[in-house]
C-alpha cells in the first residue's frame, strides 16, 4: 500500500492579502478586514500582526494597539470568487480536496505522484500555480497525515513550505509548544503548564492520571496527536454542519422590540442561505453576546425541520425571550441565528398549510431580490426606524 502524502494549504492572511493585492496603496501597511468598530477582526495583514493584532480580536482593541491601523469592510462575495480560483488549482492536482474554509484545504496527493512528482514537488507546483492564477501566496505543509500537515503549514509563514517525512514526525513535533496541537486552546495550555507539560514531547511522556484529569475520555487520542498519529482520511465535499448569520450592532440593543427586529432580519438571511443550498435545519440556534462580551447560545429542535423565515424566527424569538427573562435589563451587542442538523429539503404537501415547502412570502422575496438586488424589498417588521420616528 502506498504511503500517504497529504498537503495542508493555507492562504496567507487571505482577506487582508486580497485587499492589498487589489489596492497597491494598502501594501506594506497595517490593515485589518472587519466590520464596524464594535465588531471583531476577520483578518489581519502581517504588518498588523506585528502589533499583536489577530483574527477574532475586538476591533476596538486592534485600533488601540495600532492607531494608524487601516480598517477595510469585508467583501465576502469577492473573497468567495478568489477562493473558487484557488480551489480550481487544487483540483488540477487531485480530486481528493477537503475544504476547511475559503482559504484552507487538505489535499491527498498520494495517487498524483506518478504525474507530478513527490509531495514536495507537488507542493511547490501548487504554490506556483496559486501565485500565477491569483497573485497571492500560500503556505503548505507536507506530511503523511492531516494532523502533521496542518501543524507543518503553520511553521513557516508567510509563503512557506515545510515537509515532514513520516519517520521524522515525532522528532519534529517533540520540541514544539503543546498549543500547536489542534484542539488544545489557551486554557488547556495553562492547565498543562501547571503539571510542567509545555511541549508535545512532554505531553507524550506525561502520566495517564494527569492526562485523564485534563482531557478525560479524550486523553489517549490527545497523546496520539502529540505523537503525530492520525488515521483520518481526506474527505472531499465535506458535509456542511451548520448555516448561520450574525451581526454586531453599532449600538447595544436594549429594547426587546429592537432585538426582535434584528432577529427577524437574521432569520431571513439564514433561511435564504438554507434555501439556496436546498437544505432544511433540524435544530435552531441563537447566539447572544452582551455588552461586556459575555457570549452564550441557546438551541431547540425544529419539528419538522425547516428553512422558512417564519419558523426560524418563531423558534429564535422564543429562545431569545426565554433568555431575556433570565437576564432582565441585558444589553446586546451581537445576535446570531443558525441552523444545524442539516438535511436535503424535500417537496412538501402543497395542500398542507404547515408544510415547510410552502413559503410564498419567502419565495416572492427571493424572486424580487434575485432580479433587482437584496435592497429591492424588505419586510416591514425588519425595517430600522429612525430615531426621530415614533413607534406605535
Amino acid at each position: 500500500m502506498a504511503e500517504r502524502v497529504v498537503l495542508h494549504v493555507d492562504m496567507d492572511a487571505f482577506y487582508a492579502s486580497v485587499e492589498q493585492r487589489d489596492s497597491p496603496d494598502l501594501r506594506g501597511r497595517p490593515l485589518v478586514v472587519g466590520g464596524a468598530e464594535r465588531g471583531v477582526v476577520a483578518a489581519a495583514s502581517y504588518e498588523a500582526r506585528r502589533f499583536g493584532i489577530r483574527s477574532a480580536m475586538p476591533m476596538s482593541e486592534a485600533m488601540r494597539r495600532c492607531p494608524s491601523l487601516i480598517r477595510v469592510e469585508p467583501r465576502m462575495s469577492h473573497y468567495r470568487a478568489v477562493s473558487r480560483a484557488v480551489f480550481a488549482v487544487f483540483n488540477e492536482f487531485t480530486p481528493l480536496v477537503e475544504g476547511l474554509s475559503l482559504d484552507e484545504a487538505f489535499l491527498d496527493v498520494t495517487s498524483s505522484r506518478g504525474l507530478f512528482g513527490d509531495g514536495e514537488a507537488i507542493a511547490r507546483r501548487v504554490k506556483a500555480r496559486i501565485l500565477e492564477t491569483t497573485r497571492l501566496t500560500a503556505s503548505v505543509g507536507v506530511a503523511g497525515n492531516k494532523l502533521v500537515a496542518k501543524i507543518a503549514s503553520d511553521l513557516d509563514k508567510p509563503d512557506g513550505l515545510v515537509v515532514v517525512r513520516p519517520g521524522d514526525a515525532r522528532e519534529r513535533l517533540d520540541p514544539l509548544p503543546v498549543g500547536v496541537i489542534p484542539g488544545i486552546g489557551p486554557r488547556t495550555v495553562a492547565r498543562l503548564e501547571e503539571h510542567g507539560i509545555r511541549t508535545a514531547g512532554d505531553l507524550q511522556r506525561a502520566p495517564d492520571r494527569v492526562l485523564d484529569a485534563v482531557f478525560g475520555r479524550f486523553a489517549r487520542r490527545t497523546r496520539d496527536r502529540a505523537a503525530g498519529i492520525d488515521a483520518r482520511p481526506v474527505v472531499p465535499h465535506r458535509e456542511e454542519k451548520s448555516i448561520s448569520a450574525e451581526e454586531t450592532f453599532a449600538e447595544d440593543l436594549a429594547e426587546p422590540a429592537d432585538m426582535d427586529r434584528e432577529l427577524l432580519r437574521l432569520a431571513e438571511r439564514t433561511a435564504a442561505r438554507l434555501h439556496r443550498k436546498e437544505l432544511v435545519a433540524g435544530t435552531l440556534q441563537v447566539k447572544i453576546r452582551e455588552s461586556d462580551f459575555t457570549t452564550c447560545t441557546r438551541q431547540q429542535s425544529l419539528n419538522p425541520p425547516g428553512n422558512r423565515t417564519a419558523s426560524l424566527f418563531a423558534a429564535a424569538k422564543s429562545l431569545l425571550h426565554a433568555w431575556l427573562a433570565e437576564n432582565p435589563g441585558a444589553r446586546i451587542r451581537l445576535l446570531g441565528v443558525g441552523g444545524s442538523r442539516l438535511s436535503p429539503a424535500r417537496q412538501g404537501d402543497l395542500f398542507d398549510a404547515a408544510s415547510e415547502a410552502v413559503a410564498p412570502v419567502d419565495d416572492a422575496v427571493r424572486r424580487v431580490r434575485g432580479r433587482f438586488g437584496d435592497a429591492a424589498v424588505t419586510r416591514a417588521r425588519g425595517l430600522r426606524l429612525r430615531r426621530d420616528q415614533t413607534r406605535d
